[in-house]
C-alpha cells in the first residue's frame, strides 16, 4: 500500500494537459481502450496502456493490432508518440490520469458483473498517487463510481475522497469522474472526436480536470452534475435504442403474418420531417452496450423498490428474436419437405452488425447453439472470423466455411449483413436463403425466405 505524498508534478494538470505533457493511463485495449488511446497518441500525448492479456500487449508491442478497423500503422504512429504497452500496474504511480475502460457483462443470471472494474481498482490503488484524476468509461449502473470504485480506492490507499468533496486543495486527494463511452464499431460517418463527451465529477475539481483532459482530443465535451448523472446518460442512450428496435422487431412479426413489409413501412414513415426516427428490425442484439444496460438498470431499480416493466418488455422481445429466425427457418425447411434435424445450415455473418469484427452478444452464437440443439448440422462464414473457439456464453470451435461450398446447403441463413457478401450470387447457388436482415430486398427469387 503507497502512502500519501504530494505531486510530484511541478506545473498544474491543467497546464500539463495543455502542454501535452500530461502522462495518460488507460486500462483495458479493447474495442473501446485502444481507439481512446490512438485519439490520445495523435494529439501528442504520452500513453501507457493496461491489459491483463499479455497476447493483445506482445500484438501492440511488436506493432501489430488485433481489432479489423484499427491499422497496424496506427499502432505505430502511437507508439512513435509515446504509446507503450504493459501488464505492470505499478507503473500507475508514474501517470496524471487514468482512463478505465474494462468490460461489464451480465453473469448467467442477468446480474451485473461487475469484476472486471473491482479488479482493476485492487490492482490500481496500492499505486496511486496524489493529485491524480482517475476516469471511469465502463457502461455501468448508477451509483458503480461512488458505491464500488471509489471504496476500494480509498479503502486500498491513505487517500481520503469523502473529506476533500467540494474542496479546492489538498495533497492527499486524488479525482474522479465518470464518463461514459461512445464508440460505434463500423461507424465511419461520424469522427470520433466528433461524439461529444459526457464527464460528471466527484466534485469540481474532478469534472474540470477531466473536461481538460477530454477536450484536448473531442470537440466538445459535456459536463453533469454527478457520476451518476453520467452513468444513467449512458443508460438512457442504449436503452433508448433497445426500446425502439424492440418495437420494430415485434411490429415485424405482426407484419410477417399480416403480409406487409415492415422496411417498406419504415421507408415511408421516415418521409415525416418530424417526430420520427427510424429503427430497423433484425435478428436479436449484440455488442457490448445495448443488450445489456436494460438489465443493468432494472437490477439497480430493485434497489428503490422500483421495477422497470416497460424496459424489461423491450429487453425480452429481442433476446427473442434468435428463437424467432431458428424458428423461421424450421418452417421453411418444413415447406420444402425437409426436417430441420439432420438439415445443413450455413450461417452467413457471426459479427453482431455488418462490417467489423466484434462477436460481443451476437445473435448469430446463439443462432447457431439453437440450430444445433435442434439437430442441425450447422456451419459458418464470416470474413473477419477464420475461427470462432469459446468464449464467455459460448463453445463452438468452428472454422469459417468458405462460400465455394455454398451448394452443398440446404439452407444459407443470413444473419449478418456484410457488405463484401455477392447476394445475388448467393441467392442464384443456394437451394434456400433465409433472410433476417432484408439484405436480399432487391433480388427477386422464390427462394428467398424474409423473417
Amino acid at each position: 500500500m503507497s502512502s500519501v505524498i504530494a505531486p510530484v508534478r511541478t506545473q498544474s494538470f491543467l497546464e500539463r494537459t495543455k502542454a501535452r505533457e500530461l502522462r495518460v493511463g488507460i486500462i483495458g485495449l479493447g474495442y473501446v481502450g485502444l481507439p481512446l488511446t490512438l485519439l490520445f497518441s495523435e494529439q501528442k500525448f504520452r500513453v501507457t496502456g493496461f491489459d491483463v492479456d499479455q497476447q493483445k500487449v506482445d500484438t501492440l508491442s511488436s506493432g501489430g493490432s488485433y481489432i479489423y478497423r484499427i491499422l497496424p500503422e496506427e499502432i505505430a504512429a502511437a507508439k512513435k508518440s509515446g504509446f507503450t504497452p504493459t501488464t505492470d500496474y505499478r507503473r500507475i504511480g508514474d501517470l496524471d490520469a487514468v482512463i478505465i475502460c474494462v468490460p461489464t457483462p451480465l453473469n448467467e443470471h442477468h446480474e451485473p458483473d461487475l469484476s472486471f472494474i473491482e479488479n482493476t481498482a485492487h490492482a490500481i490503488a496500492p499505486n496511486l498517487r496524489a493529485g491524480q484524476l482517475i476516469v471511469l468509461e465502463s457502461t455501468t449502473y448508477p451509483g458503480t463510481t461512488e458505491e464500488v470504485l471509489v471504496p476500494i480506492l480509498e479503502k486500498e490507499n491513505k487517500f481520503s475522497l469523502k473529506a476533500a468533496r467540494g474542496s479546492e486543495t489538498g495533497d492527499n486527494l486524488f479525482y474522479v469522474a465518470f464518463s461514459p463511452e461512445r464508440e460505434d464499431p463500423g461507424n465511419t460517418q461520424v469522427a470520433r472526436r466528433d461524439i461529444p463527451k459526457v464527464i460528471g465529477g466527484l466534485e469540481a475539481r474532478a469534472t474540470e480536470y477531466a473536461g481538460a483532459l477530454y477536450n484536448s482530443i473531442f470537440n466538445r465535451v459535456v459536463p453533469v452534475s454527478s457520476p451518476a448523472a453520467a452513468e444513467m446518460t449512458k443508460l438512457l442512450e442504449n436503452i433508448y435504442r433497445c426500446v425502439n428496435i424492440a418495437l420494430v422487431n415485434e411490429l415485424k412479426l405482426l407484419c410477417l403474418r399480416m403480409g406487409i413489409d415492415i422496411f417498406e413501412v419504415i421507408r415511408a414513415a421516415s418521409t415525416k420531417p418530424f417526430g420520427f426516427q427510424p429503427f430497423y428490425p433484425g435478428p436479436g442484439l449484440g455488442g457490448h452496450c445495448i443488450p445489456i444496460d436494460p438489465f443493468y438498470l432494472s437490477w439497480k431499480a430493485k434497489e428503490f423498490d422500483f421495477h422497470t416493466r416497460f424496459i424489461e418488455l423491450a429487453g425480452e422481445v429481442n433476446l427473442g428474436m434468435p428463437y424467432h429466425v431458428v424458428s423461421s427457418v424450421a418452417q421453411a425447411l418444413n415447406k420444402r419437405k425437409q426436417a430441420i434435424n439432420g438439415a445443413k445450415v450455413l450461417v452467413l455473418g457471426l459479427a453482431y452488425k455488418k462490417d467489423i469484427d466484434d462477436l460481443r452478444e451476437s445473435p448469430s452464437l446463439t443462432i447457431i447453439e439453437l440450430l444445433q440443439q435442434q439437430g442441425a448440422e450447422v456451419s459458418y462464414n464470416d470474413p473477419f472470423f477464420p475461427t470462432v473457439g469459446r468464449g464467455r456464453k459460448y463453445d463452438l470451435q468452428m472454422t469459417s466455411t468458405p462460400l465455394s461450398r455454398l451448394e452443398e446447403f440446404d439452407c444459407v441463413l443470413i444473419v449478418t449483413d456484410h457488405s463484401s457478401y455477392d447476394y445475388r450470387d448467393i441467392v442464384k447457388r443456394a437451394r434456400l436463403v433465409v433472410d433476417s436482415r432484408n439484405a436480399t430486398r432487391d433480388i427477386e427469387s422464390d427462394n428467398i425466405v424474409f423473417c
